[in-house]
This record gives structure tokens, C-alpha cells and sequence, in this order.
């Protein structure tokens, strides 16, 4: 951590700024995320203004301004390409919906300012003119020793927005921190707030915690404190849910430590997530060995993704990405797969799923806490006998053949309709068993000497 913060790595629009508000006699202060992620030598953005100027007054300053918030003391200072949040020192007055402040007031003083802010390590300001900081709750101090700590009395904290528990769980991971007992013991008593909280707004703040280092520091703060039980609490079932022989630890460890094994984007991190939801429900006994069993755990977890996405808010391709990687996570390969098996394979999971597939796949055997050599070489051979698929260009959908639907209807005597698909997907199925029929003559021989009932045709 730095002690300090080199005026140098401010954005120039951000110091113009500060510097106009500052000679027209007003104070002007770097607030929140900004000067936190600064002290902590991380990149920052974000980066807003908090001034004892009315909006009114910082209108008259600047020549394009918009009014984004201007009932909440808020306005956006336009520099070219760039926009720049300023807002009145203010404080807050009860929170009746636990999102939103009911009634919002002007003061004079950056440290009343601060008072209304979530944790300390956010309540820090930064006077860039004059070098200074206001610093009333100890965040820098909280930021040197790695703790997560509110502003002020826990409890009231959490009442004015039911949001912060789950942020503060999220802030464990994204700063690598550990919450302050007294803070973490007050969670469990604004459970009934967070309830409150629209699905959106916890969609955000878990794709946000995607994005860590450890994203499992998140979801076990989740899960000791109640906020899993709320939001999702399939995933509990996990807990004490043993595994069988090929793995060291229950499913939740698992689960966990395939989070963070998983390196990649906030949506293959959500399926690494809920890559093994199912197994709890699947779980049985083999009669044969004795081991645990978890049958078609897969699909039955893609369908329960898909019911909490879509609950969740989150985006079409967004669910739709996360529930394929979901239902096909289990890659049962062996070497004796034949090349059309390969070729079967890339045409199921589909060409643009298969890196984030394979990249899950090696999280889930990495996470296994066994030894796994032989797991990851059969992934590789996979891997490659991929690419030589990729290379040879195989067919793999209807679009890949050398021959389109109107040949299917000229060959067939057919109108169109069903039996011109049900023609098309016959003749994939015979290029992706032998690829060297992908020819135009070859194609349309086989199509003429099939039955035609298998079509639908008389």
C-alpha cells in the first residue's frame, strides 16, 4: 500500500477540474472506489467529485453540464470525450425502501460527506490542489491491515441499504480482505433488508466478484452469513455432499475451488459456479461399487441454471452461454474415440464453446485434489485432435454441406417443408461419420439411394 497519491497518475480532466472548481473558491475532492484502488497501487476509474457547491454553482463553473442527479446534489461535468460526476457534500436521511435515501441534504464539511458512506476503505477523500487527505474513519489504516469495516455502526450501515452486505462480501474477494467482526456479525440482522434487493442489483454485484483473484472469499462470506441462503440456496446443498473416490473434497470445496482454478470472464466463472448444482440431487449409491453415483447431474444442473438465470435477470446470451457450459461441463474422453466421435463431439458442444468448455474442463479436474495427470494429457489429445478437425474444415452443421435445400427439394421432387431439414441433417450425419462424402455428386447419390420414409416422403 501507498502512502500517498502522485498527482501524476490522475486523469488531466479530473486535475482541470479540481483546479476550476478550486479557483472560484470552492474545495474540491477525489472520492470512493478511486482513491482507494490508488492507495492500493491498482488501476482506478470512476472517477467522481465531491465539492461544497451547490449544483447550482457548479453549473456556473463549467460550460457543459448535465443534470444527471441534480435532486441528489449530482451533475456531470462534460471535457471533451469525458464525463466527470461532481456532487454537494451532502447527508442522508432515512431510508424507508433500503436502497434510496428518502430525502437528501446539503453540508458544508467533506468529513459529514464520508459519514454517509458504506465502509472506511471507501470513505476516504483526496484533495488533489492541495494534496491532502480527509480521512475521519481510519480507512487508510483499514486498508493497510486488510479489513473490511463500515462506516460508523454496523447496523445502521446495513439498514439504509440492504445492498451493503452483499457488496462487502464481494469487496472480501475483489480486495482480497477480511470483514471486521463486528461488521460481520451484523449481517445475519440485515438479512430481512437485503430481501429487499432487486435481483439486478445482485446479478451485478456477483458478476462483479467474477472478476477477483479468489472469487470463493465472496460466496464463503455468502454462505456463513446467511446472504446464499437468500439468493441461492441450492448451491448449500453442496456442503458436506460427498463425492466419490476420484475426489479429495465435497462438493462445495470443489465447487469453490473450480471458481477460482477457472481464470476467465465473469460468465465462464458463473458456470464454473454451477457446473456441478445438480450433483446433490443426483446423488446415489452404485450398487455395483458401492461409490457414489451422480447420473445426468448435468442436465438436471443446466435446467436449474437456467431457472435461477433467468430469475437473476441475466442477459440472454449471457444464460444461454452459461447453461451450455453447464450441461455439456462433463468431457468423458477417451483415446479410443474415433475421429467421427471427435467430430460428433465438436458438432454437439459447437466450435465457439469449445475453448471456455475445455478451459472449465481443466478447472474441474485440477479441482478434483487428486492426482489428475492423466486427466489433463487426455484433455490435451483432445484438444488437439480438435484442432486437426479445425484444420481438415469438417463439416458440421447443414450450412458446411456441398449441397443447400433446394438441391435436397430438386433431388426429392419435394415443395419443401420438414422433410428438406430431416434430408439435410441425414446427409450431416453420413459427412460427419465419413467426411470425404462432403462432395456435391456423392451427397446427392446418397440422398436419391436412402429411403425416403426417413423423411417424411412416401
Amino acid at each position: 500500500m501507498q502512502d500517498r497519491i502522485d498527482r501524476a497518475q490522475l486523469p488531466p480532466g479530473v486535475l482541470k477540474l479540481s483546479r476550476k472548481l478550486a479557483s472560484a473558491g470552492y474545495e474540491a475532492w477525489i472520492v470512493g472506489g478511486c482513491i482507494r484502488d490508488l492507495l492500493l497501487g491498482r488501476a482506478a476509474s470512476d472517477w467522481d467529485v465531491a465539492t461544497n457547491a451547490t449544483p447550482t454553482q457548479v453549473q456556473r463553473c463549467f460550460r457543459r453540464v448535465v443534470p444527471t442527479g441534480i435532486q441528489h446534489g449530482t451533475v456531470t461535468v462534460l471535457d471533451g470525450s469525458e464525463s466527470y460526476e461532481v456532487t454537494t457534500f451532502r447527508g442522508e436521511e432515512s431510508y424507508s425502501d433500503g436502497r434510496r435515501p428518502d430525502r437528501v441534504h446539503f453540508v458544508d464539511q467533506i468529513d459529514a460527506d464520508l459519514a454517509r458512506r458504506d465502509y472506511t476503505v471507501n470513505a476516504i477523500a483526496y484533495d488533489p490542489v492541495h494534496d491532502r487527505f480527509a480521512d475521519p474513519f481510519d480507512g487508510r489504516r483499514d486498508l493497510l491491515q486488510k479489513t473490511l469495516r463500515t462506516v460508523g455502526i454496523p447496523a445502521e450501515r446495513f439498514g439504509e441499504d440492504g445492498l451493503r452486505i452483499l457488496r462487502g462480501a464481494r469487496f472480501c474477494a475483489t480486495l482480497d480482505f477480511e470483514l471486521e467482526s463486528e461488521t460481520e456479525a451484523a449481517f445475519e440482522g440485515a438479512l430481512a433488508n437485503f430481501r429487499r434487493v432487486s435481483r439486478e442489483r445482485v446479478r451485478d454485484e456477483w458478476l462483479k466478484a467474477m472478476k477477483s483473484n479468489k472469487p470463493s472469499k465472496a460466496f464463503e462470506v455468502m454462505r456463513r452469513t446467511g446472504i446464499l441462503e437468500i439468493t441461492l440456496p441450492e448451491l448449500l446443498d453442496q456442503c458436506g455432499c460427498e463425492q466419490n473416490r476420484h475426489h479429495a473434497f465435497d462438493v462445495w470445496t470443489h465447487t469453490m475451488r473450480t471458481l477460482d482454478l477457472c481464470d476467465a470472464s465473469p460468465t465462464e466463472r458463473m458456470a464454473a459456479l454451477l457446473h456441478d448444482i445438480g450433483k446433490p440431487q443426483t446423488r446415489a449409491r452404485s450398487e455395483k461399487t458401492g461409490d457414489w453415483t451422480f447420473h445426468n447431474h448435468e442436465s438436471i444442473g443446466a435446467q436449474m441454471a437456467d431457472r435461477w438465470l433467468r430469475d437473476y435477470r441475466f442477459s440472454s446470451d449471457e444464460r444461454a452461454q452459461i447453461v451450455h457450459l453447464v450441461r455439456h461441463h462433463l468431457i468423458c474422453y477417451t483415446p479410443e474415440w474415433s475421429d467421427a466421435a471427435v467430430r460428433r463431439f465438436l458438432q454437439r458442444v459447437g466450435p465457439t464453446h469449445i475453448e471456455p468448455l475445455l478451459r472449465l474442463a481443466r478447472a474441474d479436474v485440477l479441482a478434483k485434489g487428486r492426482p489428475v495427470d492423466q486427466e489433463l494429457d487426455a484433455l490435451q489429445e483432445l484438444r488437439l485432435r480438435i484442432e486437426q478437425e479445425r484444420s481438415a474444415n469438417s463439416a458440421l452443421n447443414v450450412q458446411d454441406l456441398a449441397i443447400n435445400g433446394k438441391d435436397v427439394m430438386r433431388a426429392l421432387g419435394s415443395r419443401g417443408g420438414p422433410e428438406v431439414g430431416r434430408a439435410l441433417r441425414f446427409l450431416l450425419d453420413c459427412v460427419v461419420e465419413r467426411p470425404e462424402l462432403n462432395e456435391r455428386e456423392d451427397l446427392l447419390r446418397t440422398l436419391t439411394s436412402a429411403d425416403p420414409s426417413r423423411f417424411g416422403l412416401k
